[in-house]
């Protein structure tokens, strides 16, 4: 056991990767009511396997996808190969029938998929399901259905090249079987030892370490939480996933959309945390992405090209100002103070009170500090420091009229 777990090199560039998309389509796009509309509508298998002759993938552009992820700041990308509808998106073989080749579309979209994103430098990751509502065998013979998954997912261990890892979901529906954990992953490390492991603890459990062989817990829908690693035998990264909207699938009436400033300000707590933020979308049944949600992803790389030097490698460090207000500790000597709810400078007559300008102050700044800046437009900002009282101080000055970054960065040089 040790005090203090050192990330293996490859959990530590998962979390410099910072920011992902993730995107659930399947054939329950076709429908536009969200990714469970098989198991709410209580839809009969055989009707519901018709879909499948509908499917015809004729809007999907997975380099275009890259590239949106890659405007909105987002490092990886994490996409259903299968859900729990039990459709494929990838050439299963003949492990089965029921996948995209054996649909209209006709390809392989997971090979699409890879190769979209290593175009743009976007590193792919796999979500699988483990539970399966299509599999005869998930319910009535569960040790074969284990051995179709382990195949399906050494399918995906070998015939895409090197990627990022596995996202797995759907343990939770049998909290009590054996789900052979040892041999999926164990298929895995062989094939990709670098993969990172991630199997969701689901709604209720946010934040639960599983099997030794994760590698980053889950907090679905959540605002993650420091992680307390004293004690463990290995450092687990951290990673909140949420939808955009309501549900992770398509929905054509779905007008639940988060704001731009709730992304931003989520962002910035999933950093404060020292966790991934993993942010969905769902394409329509075509594949297409909906306008709405590309231009919410291409408003929210805006800011985060503004302050990325304080997004992907800086790590929580103990500072903590008032309210939301908090520190990272970067790279080169640097560190990163994000405040919040700052005030627009303006004649009163158009300037709506929006927040504190002024002193912020922050404890836990252990490092004498020598200047200190707002990191979009380089404004050399005055400061105060008594270590003695472990204070730090700075004069935090207003947005000009015209900007507002919803949460705005200082970089402070020691």
């Amino acid at each position: 056991m040790h005090e203090n777990p050192v990330p293996k090199p490859y959990i530590a560039e998962f979390e410099h990767l910072g920011f992902g998309m993730f995107i659930h389509w399947g054939l329950y796009s076709q429908l536009g009511q969200g990714e469970w509309v098989m198991k709410l509508r209580k839809i009969p298998k055989e009707e519901y396997r018709q879909l499948k002759s509908t499917f015809t993938a004729e809007d999907f552009d997975a380099k275009a996808i890259a590239r949106l992820a890659k405007l909105a700041g987002m490092k990886y990308i994490v996409l259903t190969t299968r859900h729990h509808e039990g459709f494929s998106l990838f050439d299963t073989l003949r492990l089965s029938d029921y996948d995209a080749v054996h649909s209209p579309a006709g390809r392989d979209l997971i090979a699409e998929f890879v190769e979209g994103c290593r175009s743009e430098g976007i590193v792919p990751f796999f979500y699988h399901t483990t539970a399966d509502w299509y599999q005869e065998s998930y319910v009535n013979d569960f040790p074969a259905y284990l051995a179709y998954l382990q195949k399906s997912v050494e399918i995906l261990c070998t015939r895409y090249g090197k990627i990022g890892g596995f996202w797995f979901d759907g343990n939770w529906d049998k909290s009590d079987a054996d789900w052979q954990d040892d041999v999926l992953y164990g298929i895995i490390r062989k094939h990709q030892p670098e993969a990172i492991i991630v199997n969701n603890s689901g709604l209720h459990q946010q934040g639960e370490y599983g099997h030794p062989e994760i590698d980053s817990v889950t907090f679905e829908q959540g605002r993650p939480k420091p992680l307390d690693r004293r004690g463990r035998s290995k450092y687990v990264a951290a990673e909140m996933c949420q939808t955009l909207a309501s549900y992770w699938g398509y929905s054509s009436i779905d007008f639940q959309y988060k704001s731009v400033k709730e992304l931003i300000l989520t962002l910035a707590a999933c950093r404060k945390a020292g966790a991934n933020y993993l942010l969905n979308i769902g394409p329509t049944a075509t594949g297409k992405i909906v306008k709405l949600q590309e231009a919410m992803l291409e408003t929210v790389g805006e800011w985060v090209r503004l302050f990325a030097s304080a997004l992907y490698t800086a790590k929580p460090c103990g500072i903590n100002g008032h309210g939301s207000d908090f520190g990272l500790a970067g790279e080169d000597a640097k560190l990163y103070f994000f405040v919040h709810d700052l005030a627009v400078s303006g004649d009163w007559n158009v300037t709506v009170p929006s927040g504190g300008v002024g002193p912020r102050t922050f404890t836990g700044v252990d490092k004498r500090i020598r200047s200190i800046k707002w990191l979009d437009n380089g404004e050399e900002l005055k400061f105060v420091q008594d270590a003695d009282s472990d204070l730090f101080t700075f004069q935090a000055t207003g947005y000009p009229y015209g900007v507002d970054y919803v949460v705005r960065v200082a970089e402070a040089t020691l």
